[in-house]
């Protein structure tokens, strides 16, 4: 008699189990409760526009709000910091700059480093560009190398900083072609824009979603673009590759986690992204903020910013560009 009521006892105990178990509650797929997502620059600026943009489109793919955070200053080393110092969960996400997310920590002891975060997205991927005046005598790339042969040093180019992706393309630019410019930096992009408008400057180095706009009104010239392909809202400008200089610069900005953050989260902030991107509401409001999109996955984006840092490390270690 002992051993079936023993079996009958073990029979109710994982029957009460089983009961307990339905009764609670499934833990729901992440997202569970809104997500915060750190820029690391401040509100208004073309980083913080494009992130606001693409949240308010993924929102809608996640089924939960996106919360942008702004925590700008040392070139994006303050909120890249707090992203890589946040909880693997998949709550705080950020949006991350090329060539500032690989070249801060090559320039100095910085408070995190690429394989603290999880790249999720590209979305952005801004050319550079060398933008003139309308009257400037430069028509083409070819026409500022003879002038820099003969008077070296004298034209001066403006960009948005000492290491930024438009300082490090004039000084490749330079080298293969084999001539002194003198760089004038700036805080930001508007000072530039500015500062070539006055006639301050002979030429600026920026990124070419930046210049567009005045290109299109007639108060810049393009002398090329530093794309690997022309952007289709740039057709008529031809690449630097094009025109003889193995230049392929530009600003790619994208989405990232902290590392650790579990795979089938980061797959669903990639999907969610991608899906975004493909709407055509979203696709349009992008051309209108001259946005040149590229969507990168997940492994695909990160190889991509290791390739760079490669470079830049290189780079830095030939030309220190602090110098």
């Amino acid at each position: 008699m002992t051993q079936p009521i023993l079996t009958r006892r073990r029979l109710g105990a994982a029957a009460a189990l089983a009961g307990l178990s339905a009764a609670r509650p499934a833990r729901a797929a992440w997202p569970e409760r809104p997500v915060t997502l750190i820029v690391a620059f401040p509100a208004g600026g073309g980083t913080d526009v494009a992130a606001r943009t693409l949240a308010r489109f993924m929102e809608k793919q996640l089924g939960q709000s996106i919360v942008v955070l702004n925590r700008g200053g040392a070139g994006g080393e303050i909120g890249w910091s707090e992203m890589a110092r946040a909880a693997p969960d998949g709550y705080t996400i950020g949006f991350i700059n090329t060539p500032n997310i690989v070249s801060i920590p090559i320039e100095r002891q910085a408070r995190y480093k690429l394989e603290d975060f999880a790249p999720v997205a590209n979305v952005v991927d801004d050319p550079g560009a060398f933008l003139v005046p309308p009257n400037s005598p430069f028509r083409t790339l070819s026409d500022l190398v003879a002038f820099a042969k003969g008077k070296p040093d004298e034209v001066t180019y403006a960009t948005t900083g000492i290491g930024s992706d438009d300082h490090l393309a004039a000084l490749a630019f330079a080298r293969q072609a084999g001539i002194s410019l003198t760089h004038v930096p700036f805080a930001g992009a508007a000072p530039v824009r500015n500062a070539l408008i006055g006639r301050q400057v002979a030429m600026a180095s920026m990124n070419i979603g930046e210049g567009i706009t005045d290109m299109r009104q007639g108060q810049l010239r393009c002398l090329g673009q530093m794309g690997e392909a022309r952007w289709a809202e740039a057709q008529d400008t031809p690449t630097f590759r094009e025109q003889g200089f193995d230049v392929v610069q530009g600003s790619m900005r994208g989405l990232a986690a902290p590392a650790g953050v579990p795979g089938a989260v980061l797959t669903r902030i990639a999907e969610a992204a991608k899906a975004a991107m493909e709407d055509p509401e979203f696709r349009q409001i992008a051309s209108q903020q001259a946005l040149p999109l590229r969507f990168l996955g997940p492994e695909e984006y990160r190889a991509s910013l290791l390739t760079l840092r490669g470079q830049l490390t290189d780079l830095w270690k030939a030309h220190p560009w602090k110098e």
